[in-house]
């Protein structure tokens, strides 16, 4: 079933991400998780793709195990900056070949010391790659959203007008970056609605497991880490088993929050740990929806 026929079915779509383990690492290691994710109730499970085509194989390979050997639905990312027509052309028709007709059109990280026109070569941002596409075949195409903005945009509002055109460009659905204030969300999804962005958002969820992991995370892409988040990272950074739990409680607040708001999906950033979405899921009561 393709992502955009569940938000059509379903109250509230809920979906993992999970990424390719290190090159020195096995992919076992993610089938292993997969094993542990199989017997929890996802509408599909999402696959990130290295920038500039780096993680190409191995993505690949996950999504297509994930769809044909787990029998579960999947959302592979496609990365466009510094790709050729050509090499997305191929990409596209592999996953056709494995059934998989769920894509997350991204642009991709800039490479260190260079700039986007250095960088771009048949593509300059997502909606681009949103175009061909739809071009190649009905895939059905979510993107990124930003409720805080995008890190490299001037302007929340610039941001905004970005993401339209990408909607407009063909999106079916959309998946928030992680944010820790529901706020933000509430405000973002008042003024995409009122520019006319109408498509399901799916709200992207990372619960804090770890210190050092939230602090790297939220300097690369710009998320703000609201005071009592802070109060409660210091409180525990001695003790990483407290830091998870607290950092899982909160990310099940949130949740109840935004449920009672009536989001249409919740997507979950757990790096690669099944035990911690089985949690979240069971103590916000998305296992039993």
């Amino acid at each position: 079933m393709s992502i955009r026929d569940q938000f059509s079915q379903k109250k509230c779509v809920v979906s993992c991400e999970i990424f390719p383990p290190k090159p020195d690492l096995l992919l076992e290691t993610v089938f292993n998780t997969l094993d542990e994710l199989k017997g929890i109730p996802l509408d599909y499970i999402s696959v990130t793709y290295g920038a500039g085509g780096s993680d190409t194989t191995r993505s690949l390979e996950i999504a297509a195990n994930i769809k044909n050997r787990y029998q579960m639905e999947t959302l592979a990312h496609l990365t466009c900056i510094g790709a050729s027509r050509a090499h997305i052309s191929e990409i596209a028709r592999k996953l056709q070949t494995q059934n998989i007709d769920n894509i997350l059109a991204l642009r991709g990280d800039i490479p260190a010391d260079v700039t986007l026109d250095q960088a771009a070569k048949d593509y300059s941002f997502a909606s681009d790659l949103i175009v061909h596409l739809k071009e190649l075949g009905d895939f059905c195409i979510g993107a990124a959203a930003y409720p805080e903005g995008h890190i490299g945009c001037a302007d929340v509002k610039t941001d905004l007008l970005n993401l339209k055109l990408k909607v407009e460009a063909g999106v079916d659905f959309l998946i928030t970056q992680l944010f820790f204030d529901n706020d933000y969300f509430y405000r973002f999804s008042e003024q995409a609605r009122a520019l006319g962005i109408n498509c399901p958002i799916s709200v992207g969820i990372m619960p804090i497991l770890n210190v050092r992991q939230i602090k790297r995370i939220t300097d690369l892409c710009g998320a703000r880490i609201p005071r009592q988040v802070q109060n409660m990272l210091d409180r525990y950074q001695g003790n990483p088993a407290d830091v998870a739990a607290a950092g899982v409680d909160y990310a099940c607040r949130q949740i109840e929050d935004l449920l009672s708001f009536g989001v249409a999906g919740i997507h979950l950033y757990t790096m690669n740990k099944a035990a911690y979405t089985k949690q979240i899921m069971e103590n916000t009561g998305l296992m039993k929806r």
